[in-house]
């Protein structure tokens, strides 16, 4: 009887908790999924520009309990799920400025730079040598038109607002809007109680069906080649499990580069955007993929592999906290997935969000990729609301998962090559067993 199984409560898998502590979350607050607490704590930081100290290793648990005892691992865990300070209004009025759609991703080059006040300080610079500004800077995310963000909350000139965000939507989705589009409710004020029209029947507009379709067009669905099936009563080793992991990780990334060539907007971009988008998404792309459209396989034939492997007493003794979290998360988010049953549209569309990231650096057409993100923002949203009428919850949702998944892929770096075989046994079995016992 194998022991050493890693579960996840069915509270956190049902209710919707904060992404910083894990307290029961109240909506979207500067990108993310989080509740009031560290929603406050956030804007309070940024805003009075606080500078903190932690007295441990930079690593605290954060908890609802234990959450106001180090205030540096606090605002470190908000920057690193994606926490966007742009989005906060610069008079600290109620209410964010959101020019940014949802998280954002940033380095850790700038990460150590907000944390140690020298962000703040090249800032207070800036102003001081360049005056008032109308916020329209490459860092503010503001187009030289004005036009309303599709992340602005709905205000109480609702019809001046609608107007904008009418015309915007046109300017990424190159079409006309039909006159109930008006009433789609944007991503921050999605609410299962939501005060807008109910739920009706309505059409997916032309271009967005064909958008989605060229999307998925550009997909290889079909099962992978990799060879992953193992006689009874076979032992599989470290080494071996190892070798199947990397070959696996091959095929998934050399997908990932023939799909690039098949993106209807391949042509807008240079090739050495694309270089740099891949560089720094793949690991993110072939988890998004393993978990949705190939999910079947990995947690099918591959799981069944990792099971004829039995990690040595030493293997289970010298793994590494880090990885354990990557566990805990890698499950949190497969039972998220299994419960949204994402169709092969949806997970098209994450996709391409995900990969048109313009706040990576070293990129040429930055502008150029906000726009086309915005866009393929927009038509999922189209067809989340138009298939799933029911769920009003889901796109938010969806989207929720994104930087869940470049926070993963961020920690998967840092564990250790050898200790990937037990880490992908652990996850595989539990989600399995759970899975089958439903």
């Amino acid at each position: 009887m194998e022991t050493w199984e890693v579960s996840v409560s069915d509270d956190r898998a049902e209710q919707r908790t904060c992404l910083i502590c894990g307290d029961r979350a109240t909506g979207l607050h500067y990108g993310i999924i989080s509740c009031e607490g560290c929603k406050g704590f956030f804007k309070r930081s940024i805003c009075n520009k606080r500078v903190y100290r932690c007295s441990r290793d930079k690593n605290c648990v954060m908890s609802r309990k234990q959450r106001n005892r180090c205030q540096y691992c606090r605002l470190l865990k908000c920057l690193q799920m994606g926490m966007n300070r742009k989005a906060i209004r610069e008079d600290g009025m109620p209410g964010g400025r959101n020019k940014s759609i949802g998280p954002v991703q940033i380095s850790e080059e700038e990460i150590e730079r907000i944390m140690s006040g020298q962000e703040f300080e090249e800032e207070a610079n800036h102003w001081s040598n360049h005056g008032d500004s109308d916020h329209s800077s490459p860092g503010n995310r503001a187009s030289e038109s004005n036009q309303p963000s599709p992340g602005s909350t709905l205000s109480s000139s609702r019809s001046v607002e609608l107007n904008g965000f009418m015309a915007f939507r046109e300017q990424y989705v190159g079409m006309s809007v039909p006159p109930h589009y008006q009433y789609i409710p944007h991503l921050f004020s999605y609410s299962g109680h939501s005060p807008l029209l109910p739920p009706q029947a309505r059409s997916l507009d032309p271009q967005s069906y064909s958008l989605i379709h060229q999307l998925v067009s550009a997909e290889d669905l079909e099962p992978l080649g990799t060879p992953m099936l193992i006689e009874d009563g076979y032992a599989v080793t470290q080494a071996e499990l190892f070798a199947l992991l990397c070959r696996l990780a091959d095929e998934l990334l050399f997908r990932q580069i023939a799909w690039i060539k098949k993106l209807p907007f391949f042509c807008e971009l240079s090739i050495k955007d694309y270089t740099c988008l891949l560089s720094s998404t793949w690991q993110e792309l072939i988890l998004l993929s393993s978990l949705t459209v190939y999910s079947k396989q990995i947690f099918g034939e591959l799981a069944d592999v990792t099971a004829k492997y039995s990690p040595s007493d030493e293997e289970l003794h010298r793994f590494s906290d880090e990885g354990m979290e990557v566990i805990e998360r890698l499950i949190y988010l497969y039972h998220k997935f299994h419960q949204l049953k994402v169709s092969n549209e949806e997970y098209a569309c994450m996709k391409a969000i995900n990969f048109l990231n313009q706040d990576i650096r070293g990129l040429t057409s930055a502008s150029q990729l906000e726009q086309l993100n915005k866009r393929y923002w927009y038509i999922c949203q189209d067809f989340t609301e138009y298939k799933y009428t029911h769920q009003p919850n889901r796109f938010p949702d969806l989207m929720m998962c994104l930087p869940e998944i470049r926070y993963i892929a961020g920690k998967m770096v840092n564990v250790p090559l050898e200790q990937l075989p037990l880490l992908f046994k652990v996850v595989l079995h539990s989600c399995k067993t759970s899975v089958g016992q439903e």
